[in-house]
């Protein structure tokens, strides 16, 4: 299967966005749900732990572009395993999010994060950006 788009290439002077505690993220557990610009489009967007470590991705399936939560922040399966499209079953790695399994043209779109002094932040750069009022 295809691997995933890596919006975490980040420039130095790129700004870090608090997003959350880090005890907000539990392993394989409930995702923090934010919202960013990516590319001049207002998208939902989601951090998540696994295995240790905080991931985000856009909350776009990459079979159709749509929000792929089950419940509002919940992308596990019940193993807490493999993050799943509510619409159309596709599983994708949690720690990379390439595609594993299911109707899914590539893999999703990675954000980069930075856990710091009991804090998780996404960074912003060139087509990611967050949402201003």
């Amino acid at each position: 299967m295809s691997s995933s788009i890596d919006l975490s290439d980040a420039q130095p002077g790129d700004p870090l966005i608090p997003l959350c505690n880090s005890a907000d993220l539990i392993d394989g557990g409930r995702a923090v749900g934010f919202d960013v610009v990516w590319a001049g489009q207002t998208c939902r967007a989601f951090a998540i732990r696994f295995r240790g470590q905080v991931h985000a991705y856009l909350n776009r399936c990459t079979h159709v572009a749509m929000e792929m939560d089950w419940r509002p922040d919940h992308f596990f399966d019940d193993s807490g395993q493999w993050l799943l499209c509510a619409t159309h079953g596709a599983h994708y790695d949690p720690a990379t999010g390439a595609c594993r399994s299911g109707p899914c043209r590539g893999g999703l779109s990675k954000i980069g994060v930075v856990e710091r002094d009991g804090v998780v932040h996404w960074q912003s750069q060139y087509r990611l950006k967050p949402v201003t009022f």
